[in-house]
């Protein structure tokens, strides 16, 4: 493949879809902009040489014109002088050289074309080198994002958050229980001391009640005029 076939591929190519379709993206987009940064130099090497050549072969022109020019005048000379046959030597070499300027016209016409198309794919190479580089961050930028959101989905589909939650349902069970319990506890300790108090304070109240029902039957110690409740009359 010819340096302009190898140039016309780089510049063709699509860098973000050889970045997509790449294995790793970052080596992919660096081993681009060294091929290119390679290629650049090629190009340039070429197409200074293709001048120098397109240079020499319009000089070897020109020489053949002027040389077919001098042996021009040379004919008409030996003409005037009614010299024919130095006229037709001056005029066989008038036609070698003006050939000869023919065909170095010609080369000289092809080496230019290619010059251009050189000079064009040179232009073209430094343009896509250029957006290589200035697409080189963002794009080595997105393919780590892109890895990292990769790799985060792989572990997530790996974890079994069933079980986790399982896990931790139990945990929470264990934890409602023990909590249960020490209320429990807590409680029975209380009622106790509670009951305690509340029972007394039951036994005091019904001792007042039962105080204030004898009082009303008449059996009560404070009513005047009254015998205690099964005792005899005073006095006697």
């Amino acid at each position: 493949m010819g340096i302009l076939d190898r140039v016309t591929t780089l510049i063709r190519a699509n860098i973000n879809d050889l970045i997509d379709r790449a294995e790793d993206p970052e080596k992919m987009v660096k081993q681009l902009i060294q091929d290119m940064e390679n290629q650049l130099i090629s190009v340039k090497t070429q197409v200074a040489a293709a001048i120098a050549d397109e240079q020499r072969l319009k000089e070897r022109w020109q020489e053949a014109e002027r040389n077919a020019a001098e042996w021009q005048r040379k004919a008409e000379l030996a003409v005037q002088k009614g010299e024919d046959d130095l006229a037709k030597e001056a005029l066989a070499r008038r036609n070698t050289y003006a050939q000869t300027a023919a065909g170095f016209r010609e080369q000289y016409e092809e080496q230019a074309r290619q010059v251009e198309q050189l000079k064009d794919a040179l232009d073209k190479l430094e343009s896509k080198l250029n957006e290589a580089r200035t697409k080189k961050d963002l794009l080595i930028a997105r393919s780590r994002r892109a890895q990292a959101e990769r790799q985060i989905s792989e572990t997530m589909a790996r974890v079994d958050t069933s079980g986790v939650t399982g896990a931790f349902e139990r945990i929470e069970e264990k934890v409602r229980a023990q909590e249960a319990r020490a209320k429990a506890l807590s409680s029975l300790d209380r009622d106790t001391l509670d009951e305690r108090f509340a029972q007394l304070e039951q036994e005091s109240e019904l001792d007042q009640q039962l105080a204030e029902l004898k009082r009303q039957l008449g059996q009560g110690p404070d009513r005047p005029g009254l015998p205690p409740a099964g005792g005899a009359s005073p006095g006697r």
